[in-house]
């Protein structure tokens, strides 16, 4: 959790609130190759004037590799400081 922490920092969030759900999915197929499931809260100027998606593929960018391997499902809920 600290990687993702660490990588989503070039966001600059204002919140960031990361839970890590993987144990509600144990024996799921994405638990069994070792990808983790969170639910990810983060508020940034970075998301202002954005729709959904293209503040999705911000973090998903900012996340990269992780997102293949790491990360099974991450569900978001990203926010501009207009929405806060």
């Amino acid at each position: 959790m600290d990687e993702i922490r660490r990588r989503l920092a070039v966001l600059e969030p204002t919140r960031f609130e990361l839970i890590d759900d993987s144990a509600l999915h144990a024996g799921h197929a994405g638990a069994r190759s070792g990808g983790g499931h969170y639910r990810l809260t983060i508020d940034s100027a970075a998301f202002s004037g954005k729709n959904t998606l293209a503040r999705h593929r911000l973090i998903y960018d900012a996340l990269g590799e992780m997102m293949r391997r790491e990360i099974h499902a991450l569900a978001i809920q990203a926010k501009s400081p207009e929405e806060q």
